[in-house]
């Protein structure tokens, strides 16, 4: 199912197939938000925004309106 990291609910996985927009930060990149690998909602925050997420080991807080710039393939639960 496609979706973007905005749309994961908490423990949900999924793995990243592109970005909306090819404005992405560096930072993001460099920390592992690349096409193929897999990404983990772990917190939301208590008003929404930021969102906590694991990618490759490492957690990451952005921004509900970044995390709606990366798509994913949302894993589904009974095949793991």
């Amino acid at each position: 199912m496609l979706a973007t990291v905005a749309e994961l609910k908490f423990g949900q996985r999924g793995i990243i197939k592109d970005f909306a927009e090819n404005r992405l930060p560096v930072k993001l990149l460099e920390m592992g938000c690349l096409p193929g690998n897999s990404i983990e909602l772990v917190q939301i925050a208590p008003l929404a925004d930021p969102i906590y997420i694991n990618v490759n080991g490492s957690h990451i807080a952005i921004r509900r309106s970044m995390a709606k710039q990366i798509e994913i393939d949302i894993e589904d639960v009974s095949t793991i």
